[in-house]
């Protein structure tokens, strides 16, 4: 989303990986980005399955959860889903990345620090490579609006070519409170702005959640800690509204699964992976509130209704 406005689609130059923990699985997994061709957009890759790899084409129809993060599947295998997808997500799109192969061997994505920087700094230690093929992008055409209880994300028409996020989150917790911040997210504002900003949690949570079979791989080496109104790592925090940093980060890596880029102005109050995801089905549910668009200017557009975006069945979430 950072090189919206650049005509020609982007991959790696070479294959890059690493290993870390599920946040909520706490097993160990390997990740491996590898380059994809052009138009294939970005692609999951369950491995270490019986019978072999399943491929799960990262999309807005392929979620299948986002209780606690974006999960990943197919019809009729909850054995190949791929949980906590959002922040490499969010790392390839800020940093322009259109076709990658992501191969991950357990059940979701490592957490690394719980930020979407050890990824940026993978991919730019495997380069990027231009494509030849034009790359396109989602034009907003109407006002989009989704919302449960005063939470919303609404999806607005906007002239820039750079995708524009207003966040406002609000927590009774008094480390966080309310707060709000907007990004346009020109080329380097994701890597300055928002990578380095980590998942949060609050200790009063965390028995609950193991007991759910969730969250058995969070610690204060990969989340913020929040105990009441004290911070519980050693290091405080990385920017004084770290929290709504990383809500914008989720949102860019959620939206990402457009499969193209947005063109368009998002404004979202007190909302999560669950209302990022609906923001997106009801943008396909009609053809008439966007069209596909070469970004190369002066191309042609096709509306909606030609665009495969919109083709697939939605699935719960």
């Amino acid at each position: 989303m950072a090189e919206a406005s650049l005509p020609a689609q982007r991959t790696l130059k070479a294959p890059i990986g690493c290993t870390g923990i599920g946040l909520h699985s706490g097993r160990k997994v390997a990740l491996t980005l590898r380059p994809a061709p052009e138009g294939s957009g970005i692609v999951v890759r369950r491995t270490g399955l019986p019978g072999g790899p399943v491929t799960i084409p990262a999309r807005w129809d392929h979620v299948v959860d986002t209780r606690r993060s974006t999960v990943l599947g197919v019809p009729g295998r909850p054995d190949a889903q791929v949980g906590t997808v959002e922040h490499l997500l969010a790392a390839l799109a800020g940093s322009g990345i259109d076709n990658v192969v992501a191969e991950v061997d357990g059940p979701e994505m490592p957490v690394m620090d719980g930020s979407a920087a050890p990824f940026v700094f993978l991919i730019e230690c495997a380069g990027i490579a231009v494509q030849d093929a034009p790359r396109q992008v989602i034009e907003i055409l109407r006002p989009v609006r989704v919302e449960e209880g005063d939470a919303f994300v609404t999806l607005l028409p906007d002239a820039s070519p750079w995708l524009g996020i207003d966040m406002e989150i609000e927590f009774a917790s008094a480390a966080i409170r309310r707060q709000s911040r907007a990004i346009r997210l020109t080329p380097g504002a994701f890597k300055a702005e928002l990578a380095r900003a980590r998942t949060f949690g609050f200790a009063e949570e965390i028995e609950a959640l193991r007991e759910a079979g969730l969250a058995l791989g969070g610690s204060l080496a990969n989340a913020v800690v929040l105990r009441g109104a004290t911070v519980l790592n050693a290091g405080g925090l990385r920017y004084a509204d770290e929290f709504v940093r990383h809500k914008l980060l989720d949102a860019v890596g959620d939206l990402a699964l457009a499969g193209h880029r947005l063109r368009a102005k998002v404004v979202a109050r007190r909302a999560g992976h669950r209302l990022n995801n609906l923001a997106l089905r009801a943008l396909f549910a009609d053809p008439a509130n966007y069209r596909l668009v070469d970004a190369l200017p002066g191309a042609s557009v096709r509306d909606g209704a030609s665009a495969p975006i919109a083709a697939a069945a939605a699935a719960p979430v």
